[in-house]
This record gives structure tokens, C-alpha cells and sequence, in this order.
């Protein structure tokens, strides 16, 4: 295992008893962002870097009992984390790396990834994987339940002009990875950026 996946371990592991209850109030905040993804009755849909599981369930109530959510992460304890939580109803949760994805090419119709691309180790190379699960015309949401600004309050640090969610590097990062940005939302209240896969 790479360096940069024990680190990602490391921190959501620490974390993952309580992370649920230190963001307790994020629920409406995913449920909005996955219906910005405009999915229908049967989609297949993966929320990448699950951890607990917060946004399968709204996941599933798009896609209906017809459709398949998948949940992957690389965390274990996060996992276990989002089973506790009875998530593990919504959808199938995998212990993977969103790098290297077990999925067929083209198979999804959306990926949801919350807080996913500050941890990627490799931006462009994963958001790539993302592109080859999804099939031409899928939809990519990356999310996060307050914005740039906000998040860098919290932690107690300056926005910089490298942050990959900032417009300028994201929109140029998403069109090297094959998808197109289509709309781009940054305030206090959440951060979204969806994108479609290129054809």
C-alpha cells in the first residue's frame, strides 16, 4: 500500500466513531447535492470515498429499488462505521481504492464523491478511473456540505490559490480527466461542481 493511502487510512480511522455525530447536520445538504445529479429510477450509482455511508441513502431513494448504489472506500473503519449505521441497506459497500475501481468499464451512470478530491494522491490519474466506470453522459458531483472558504475557517487555515476545488484548477484538472464541467457552485452553505463524461 502506498504512503499516500496509509496516511488516508491513518486519518479516517482515527475518526470514524465519531464522525457522524460531528456532522450531524449534513443531511440535507447531500440529499440536495444528489438531486442535483439528476438520477432516475434504475441508475447505477457509486458514491466514491463513502466513509459512513451519508449519502447512500438519498442515492437510493433516486435510483429506487431497481437501481444500484455502491459505496467504496478505502478506510475499514469507515465502513464498519456506515454498516453501524444501518447504511449498509442502501447499498453495497467495497473496500477499494477509487483509483483503482473493481468495475467494469462504462458501467455506472453517476459518480458522488463528498470531500473525495482534497484526498485523492493522484487528482488527475483517479478522477480518470472515475471517468472509466462511468459510461458517455454520466454525471460526476463532487460535494462537500460547506464551502472553500468555510472548510478553511473550520481548519483553521488560508484558502490558497492551488486548492484543486478552486474554479480555475478544477475545470482545467476535470477536461484532462475526460469529464466537462457544467456547473460550479462554491458558498459558505456547500461546495458542488458537477461535470458530464465526455463521449
Amino acid at each position: 500500500m502506498s504512503d499516500d493511502h496509509t496516511h488516508v487510512q491513518e486519518f479516517f480511522s482515527a475518526r470514524a466513531a465519531d464522525w457522524d455525530s460531528r456532522f450531524p447536520d449534513d443531511g440535507p445538504a447531500y440529499a440536495a447535492a444528489v438531486a442535483e445529479l439528476g438520477l432516475r429510477e434504475g441508475d447505477r450509482v457509486l458514491d466514491a470515498g463513502c466513509g459512513t455511508g451519508r449519502a447512500l441513502p438519498p442515492l437510493r431513494t433516486a435510483v429506487g429499488p431497481s437501481g444500484v448504489v455502491l459505496g467504496a472506500d478505502l478506510t475499514p473503519a469507515m465502513l464498519h462505521a456506515a454498516v453501524r449505521a444501518g447504511r449498509d441497506r442502501d447499498g453495497r459497500l467495497l473496500l477499494a481504492d477509487v483509483g483503482a475501481l473493481p468495475l467494469r468499464s462504462r458501467s455506472l451512470d453517476a459518480v458522488f464523491g463528498a470531500g473525495l478530491i482534497s484526498h485523492l494522491p493522484r487528482p488527475a490519474e483517479n478522477l480518470r478511473e472515475l471517468a472509466r466506470v462511468v459510461r458517455p453522459g454520466g454525471v460526476l458531483a463532487l460535494f462537500h456540505p460547506i464551502g472553500r472558504a468555510a472548510l478553511a475557517a473550520r481548519q483553521g487555515r488560508q484558502m490558497t490559490p492551488e486548492d484543486l476545488r478552486a474554479e480555475p484548477n478544477l475545470r482545467p484538472l476535470l477536461a484532462g480527466s475526460g469529464w466537462r464541467m457544467t456547473s460550479y457552485v462554491d458558498e459558505d452553505a456547500r461546495f458542488l461542481a458537477l461535470a458530464v463524461r465526455e463521449g
